[in-house]
């Protein structure tokens, strides 16, 4: 019996970390460790120990002999992983040792080769955001120094989008969370909650009360379309639609209706097929998770019958994992089908190798949609691909959208269009902003023109990985702010010059 990894996998190595025979792949020092959708464990060489099970963050990796219903196809997803590559292309992975050959891997015992000099004066950091990238930031300070930290947070609740932006019906990957409230609790970590940047403090008033800022604020603002009708009722963002579902303080309860039978989510990333599957899901199965009470309420009397995920290009090109892609085609409360509209869709599918992501479709129904009809009976999502959407119609609000591709413009009637193409970056009071990337310049971390303050996450790197790729972004910040420290060019202050306290305005809560 192996052990196989799930779709709840969130890559931050702690599995690799502790298995006996290298088994998980990609491990932190292969090049596929910062693209690849998940880890996997190789059948071939797992003895069964049940470490990584034990280390696991997110109850993601479980016996093979345990996997049911559409957690059976991980069996095959890990082992698919380590079979040999297409001929030309690079081998980037060699699969661990047979288990009647073990050579135990060279991880070593544990490092810390970044701890400052023990002649150092007390390091004091204000961390800005408790997401992932400000908590693996924490983690990383505590480790490596004696290090004060303040960890300030905008919103009355910690944890970011592991809180906000992760599924409700995916509460494994929520539990990454549990980690996290206990380096809050750390005797060296003072949490401030109720605070912004900008509004209540500044960035000169955390420079003046800490050696180092690191801002770890993520990237929330939302992207548009840019075609006409956009700005008709109607026309609504999946990063505001994700956020209300989760209960966001910032999102009122009654910011959505569900009263249209039709709804187009324009995107082919894991946010559109989130939304897709909340908006279908019995909201029964759904009363156990933390989704929030006022969208448990909108759901149950919601008249959504279809949802029509737009993609512009081919299936061959989705956005999406294939955990999530493979989460749609078991779900229970609705039917998957793929608009055969395009021959090029139906030829994608069916040359698709195991591994690829149009081979999860290969056994979900296939029909040219007819758009000119109403919704069928029942609930159902259509994945329509090569269709790239060029207007929102309406006259007081949205009532469709009309899409191009090779069969020409097709006008797909909807009372809700929800565009799902992407987080963006937002400026910071008082640090440089790259308006093309949305994200703060910078060196390895280190913010460009602004000395003692540093960048985590997808401020720094983009809107892009999954949690776990954080625990590297961080790392890299937090070696660089330590360089600084042993160089000379970030200096530590002695800790009786310094404010112990944040100037705050008049009102901000502490």
């Amino acid at each position: 019996m192996a052990f196989a990894i799930t779709q709840n996998c969130c890559a931050d190595a702690t599995c690799v970390s502790v298995c006996p025979l290298n088994c998980i792949h990609p491990t932190p020092d292969e090049p596929d460790f910062g693209t690849a959708e998940m880890l996997y464990v190789d059948p071939r060489s797992c003895i069964d120990c049940g470490a990584c099970a034990d280390a696991c963050p997110v109850d993601a990796i479980l016996p093979v002999t345990a996997l049911t219903g559409p957690e059976q196809a991980y069996a095959e997803i890990n082992a698919s992983w380590f079979d040999t590559v297409t001929p030309g292309a690079p081998q980037t992975v060699t699969p661990g040792p047979r288990p009647d050959r073990p050579t135990f891997h060279d991880w070593g015992r544990p490092r810390f080769d970044r701890v400052l000099p023990a002649d150092f004066p007390l390091l004091r950091v204000a961390v800005v955001g408790s997401g992932p990238s400000g908590m693996y930031a924490v983690e990383d300070l505590l480790l490596h120094t004696d290090a004060e930290i303040t960890l300030i947070e905008r919103l009355p609740v910690p944890d970011g989008l592991v809180r906000f932006g992760v599924a409700p019906d995916h509460p494994a990957t929520k539990q990454v969370a549990h980690n996290f409230a206990r380096l809050r609790k750390h005797p060296r970590v003072t949490v401030q909650h109720g605070i912004e940047v900008g509004r209540d403090v500044s960035h000169a008033d955390l420079a003046a009360g800490h050696d180092a800022v690191i801002y770890a604020v993520g990237a929330h603002a939302e992207k548009h379309l840019q075609v006409p009708g956009e700005e008709l009722p109607g026309s609504i963002s999946a990063t505001r639609f994700v956020a209300w579902y989760n209960g966001h303080p910032d999102v009122p309860a009654d910011a959505f209706h569900l009263d249209a039978e039709r709804v187009v989510v324009v995107g082919n990333g894991n946010v559109a097929l989130d939304v897709a599957r909340i908006l279908v899901s019995d909201p029964d199965a759904l009363a156990s998770t933390t989704i929030a009470p006022h969208a448990l309420d909108a759901l149950r009397t919601s008249k959504v019958r279809e949802v029509v995920v737009l993609g512009r290009r081919g299936p061959e090109h989705a956005a999406y994992t294939r955990p999530e892609l493979l989460a749609l085609t078991h779900l229970a409360s609705a039917e998957l089908v793929v608009d055969d509209h395009d021959p090029r869709i139906g030829a994608a599918i069916d040359a698709a190798g195991p591994r690829a992501h149009p081979a999860a479709l290969r056994g979900v129904r296939r029909e040219r949609v007819d758009w000119s009809l109403p919704p069928d009976a029942g609930r159902r999502i259509v994945l329509r691909f090569h269709s790239a959407p060029v207007a929102l119609i309406g006259e007081t609000a949205v009532s469709g959208v009309r899409v191009t591709g090779s069969t020409g413009e097709v006008e797909i009637p909807a009372g809700v269009v929800m565009r799902a193409i992407g987080y963006r970056g937002s400026a910071q009071p008082d640090l440089p902003f790259d308006e093309a990337s949305g994200t703060v310049p910078h060196a390895a971390g280190r913010v460009a023109g602004v000395p003692g303050a540093y960048v985590v996450g997808w401020i720094k790197r983009g809107p892009s990985g999954g949690i776990g790729t954080n625990r590297r972004c961080s790392a890299e910040t937090v070696a660089t702010l330590l360089d600084d420290v042993v160089t000379g060019r970030l200096r530590v202050a002695a800790l009786s010059s310094r404010r112990r306290t944040i100037p705050l305005r008049r009102g901000a809560k502490n």
